[in-house]
């Protein structure tokens, strides 16, 4: 009887961890629908300001500051949007913005692929430094530099053109594209170069031809950011910008409300149209950001 203890009593508690792993606890219970409800929760909290810019939209000026607040408008107002669209100031905006994304956006690609390349794939006096100064140009605001910017362009004569704006929009995001291209290049392996050399392609040919495809998810992830930081950049674009037809959508829709006329609709239906193409860009580029941003991560 003394020996066979142990065995039952090992028995029994093996019997009880069975037991207790079969039973699933509150949380494993709970765990398929409470998640569903948390992440619901979480994505309304985040939606909830674009709902009610899209729902006030569709009310009248007049019924946005009436108190008290309603979450649907009262009287329903059909023609923001035609009328924001067929604005010619808003259109004006609309342009400016376009072309001084896109063009900052091309200046920062071309320049930072060969900077990039250069500074990962070759040994230099002085490379750590550069890279350093890089970095340390990423820490500086727009807005503490907004009068020096304002003063430089001043003497050049370039305050109120969009040279002003896509040169300064390409030098604040120009640190972030070098950085993120040099950690992809530098991770590609030397024997590609090589392979590609003896096949007969320069070095720039094995930039085009080999580097650029392997670096997709970076080129990608830096052009995104690229055009989105000048998209919505406000504070250098609301000092150098002094004429209203040449002011990006940032600026130029602040004047639907102003101390002499308050039109809160449009507004809000321009800043949703403002916010369409950064929507439409990311749907297109979406795996490939993601691809970009996680790069690295698992080896």
């Amino acid at each position: 009887m003394a020996t066979a203890t142990p065995a039952l009593t090992g028995t029994s508690a093996s019997a009880d961890t069975a037991t207790t792993s079969a039973t699933p606890g509150g949380w494993r219970r709970a765990r398929p629908w409470a998640m569903p409800l948390i992440g619901l929760g979480v994505s309304l909290a985040f939606l909830w300001p674009y709902l009610v810019m899209l729902l006030g939209a569709f009310r009248p000026s007049s019924d946005v500051v009436q108190t008290p607040a309603s979450v649907l408008p009262r009287v329903w107002k059909w023609t923001t949007f035609p009328e924001v669209l067929g604005d010619e100031r808003f259109l004006a905006w609309l342009r400016t913005s376009v072309v001084v994304a896109l063009a900052s956006t091309a200046i920062v690609v071309v320049v930072a692929i060969p900077a990039a390349y250069f500074t990962a794939r070759f040994r230099f006096r002085g490379r750590m430094a550069f890279l350093f100064l890089v970095l340390v140009t990423q820490m500086f605001s727009p807005t503490s530099l907004v009068v020096g910017i304002y003063r430089e362009f001043f003497t050049v004569n370039l305050v109120n053109t969009y040279l002003a704006l896509i040169l300064t929009n390409a030098a604040f995001n120009l640190a972030f594209a070098i950085w993120i291209l040099h950690g992809f290049f530098a991770s590609i392996p030397r024997e590609l170069e090589e392979a590609s050399e003896l096949d007969g392609c320069g070095r720039v040919g094995t930039l085009w031809r080999v580097m650029l495809p392997l670096t997709l998810p970076g080129l990608v992830t830096a052009t995104i950011f690229t055009f989105i930081a000048a998209w919505n950049e406000y504070v250098v674009a609301l000092t150098l910008m002094l004429d209203d037809s040449r002011k990006p959508l940032t600026v130029g829709i602040n004047s639907y409300v102003t101390g002499y006329e308050q039109n809160w609709d449009q507004l809000f239906g321009a800043s949703l149209i403002a916010i369409v193409p950064v929507v439409i860009l990311f749907a297109l580029i979406e795996k490939h950001l993601v691809g970009g941003l996680t790069s690295g991560a698992v080896k």
